[in-house]
């Protein structure tokens, strides 16, 4: 059973745990998907609902966690500034895949991340990547890069779109400070918050956040398939939602802010996979070759963050 007590983990559970996170994180695009082809709910409204359900989760689960673990418990700053970019990162998210289309959304959002959190961490904290680090970062971005762009080749090739750029860089910077803040706040003190408690004020902010916007967009989802709906609506709550983020919390506050962002882009291999096994969607040889790429630098700068550690 996994512990979520940040300050005892070690930087090897650390990584597990982002690296779960994310690959919990790459199933929500798939089961986003048939959201959006059965319920009726817009990308805002499913965020909403997405973030309502993932804190009702912890809540439900809280009174099992919270008597074994007794970690610090999050500051009213912090919970704001997590439940800021949290909603930031997703909302932004979508209104750049609205704009300019899902590829050039997701190389700039995932290609981005990982620039803007190792700037921060080298700001606010002073980490250092090195060559070796700085190498394996270039590389996750050149893999993420093949692996979208190219898999998306065979598809309809829009326009970009400056507006879709932008919201994707916004949506960078919101998941960007959350990486940042986490990390800040363990070496600062050294002692992390509560993983569980943060995701779920965090998400209880997102909510309030969006609701006005669910309510324009249309809150509620067709009756047609509302059995369908609300276990695909159950999954993405519980799963990529309320323990994907908790673990990311936890896994964050251990490793270097870099890495835990780059570590993530297992994120698009894990939706990759999944659409070809679930989906039926084919796998290109620009889709294997990123695949690749990106495997080895992750796997890379695991290594490195594990000597460093």
């Amino acid at each position: 059973m996994f512990s979520l007590r940040s300050s005892a983990l070690p930087a090897r559970r650390g990584l597990l745990y982002v690296a779960l996170a994310a690959t919990a994180w790459g199933t929500a695009g798939a089961a986003a998907a048939l959201l959006f082809q059965r319920s009726g709910l817009g990308p805002l409204a499913l965020t909403f609902w997405r973030s309502v359900g993932g804190a009702a989760v912890l809540l439900a689960l809280r009174p099992f966690t919270g008597r074994a673990v007794r970690p610090a418990r999050p500051s009213v700053p912090r919970i704001l500034l997590n439940g800021l970019g949290l909603t930031l990162f997703q909302a932004a998210y979508f209104l750049a895949v609205r704009h300019t289309g899902l590829a050039v959304a997701t190389v700039v959002t995932l290609g981005s991340a990982p620039v803007l959190v190792a700037l921060g961490g080298r700001l606010l904290m002073g980490e250092r990547l090195g060559r070796a680090g700085l190498a394996a970062v270039a590389g996750a971005v050149l893999g993420l890069g093949v692996l979208v762009l190219g898999g998306a080749a065979a598809g309809s090739g829009g326009g970009v779109e400056p507006a879709g750029l932008a919201w994707a860089l916004a949506s960078a910077a919101g998941y960007a400070a959350i990486t940042v803040a986490t990390r800040h706040r363990a070496s600062r003190t050294g002692a992390a918050d509560d993983p569980a408690a943060t995701t779920l004020w965090s998400f209880g902010v997102c909510a309030v956040c969006l609701f006005p916007f669910a309510l324009a967009e249309g809150p509620l989802p067709s009756t047609g398939s509302l059995p369908a709906t609300l276990l695909l609506l159950g999954y993405l709550a519980t799963v990529p939602t309320a323990f994907a983020y908790a673990l990311y919390f936890a896994g964050a506050a251990v490793v270097r802010a870099a890495t835990a962002s780059v570590v993530a882009l297992i994120e698009p291999l894990s939706a990759t996979a999944f659409a070809a096994a679930v989906l039926d969607e084919p796998l290109t040889p620009a889709a294997l070759l990123g695949t690749a790429v990106l495997l080895l630098s992750v796997t890379a700068l695991a290594r490195s963050e594990l000597r460093t550690a």
